[in-house]
């Protein structure tokens, strides 16, 4: 899928950012250092060495659930072999024209006439904030209460379609045989409540781009690579005020 709005990465500096964006993105011990791609990107990077001048960051544990669960996308590791969606689609019984993660294209510039592609996997944001559950006229789109993960009561779903209007990410689909929306529940029924320590299509990446954790445990690969100093941490979409649990970096 070939996405035309992203433009060449550029700094637009952070002054229009809301402070109070800006003080949610600190209690979960990331500072904004930039606002990239015409605001759609957001550019963090680790607290750790900025606490004198931002007060203390909350511990792991301060998060709102136990565990939090979360995604963080090594970007420019991805190749698009798109193992991640066949995966997916094979784990969680995804219709042939739907979807519960897909990977965008860019072509970009490097330098000396020669061109490339740039390849940016997206799902379902869980976010904090979701705008899908705010709509939902049923409830039938949910943020469970334990972890976070934005999820579907399919039987509750009347296939009204406004949550896909609402999502920041177009990360929905009506699904025929159900009649029904369906999304990414980070393979929670599939995989991770049967113990399954990565969702299907982190554990299919032959690249190591997908790296699904837990925020509140400081000693998982999610937690460490999101709080790692010098590394700079981005999410889409931040100008929605969702707060998306998907974080991106190059590494």
């Amino acid at each position: 899928m070939k996405v035309n709005d992203l433009e060449k990465l550029k700094s637009e500096g952070i002054e229009n950012l809301p402070s109070e964006e800006r003080r949610r993105f600190l209690r979960f011990g990331l500072a904004v250092t930039g606002v990239f791609l015409g605001g759609s990107v957001l550019s963090l990077t680790s607290t750790r060495n900025a606490q004198g001048a931002m007060g203390p960051v909350p511990p792991a544990g301060k998060f709102p659930y136990k565990p939090h669960y979360t995604m963080v996308i090594r970007q420019n590791r991805c190749i698009d072999c798109e193992r991640c969606m066949e995966a997916c689609t094979k784990t969680n019984n995804v219709a042939s024209y739907g979807y519960r993660t897909t990977i965008l294209e860019q072509e970009i510039d490097l330098g000396r006439g020669e061109k490339g592609r740039m390849f940016m996997p997206v799902l379902c944001n869980h976010c904090n904030r979701p705008p899908c559950v705010r709509v939902c006229p049923t409830t039938a789109t949910f943020k469970n209460k334990e972890n976070g993960i934005v999820m579907m009561d399919y039987d509750r779903c009347i296939g009204c379609k406004t949550c896909m209007a609402a999502c920041p990410y177009n990360a929905r689909y009506f699904k025929e045989e159900n009649r029904a929306i369906d999304k990414c529940n980070f393979c929670f029924d599939t995989r991770i409540s049967k113990g399954e320590s990565k969702t299907a299509c982190a554990a299919a990446c032959p690249a190591g781009v997908r790296i699904f954790g837990d925020l509140t445990n400081y000693d998982d690969e999610a937690y460490q690579l999101i709080h790692t100093p010098e590394k700079v941490v981005w999410v889409l979409r931040p100008e929605t005020g969702a707060m998306p649990n998907v974080f991106y970096m190059n590494d």
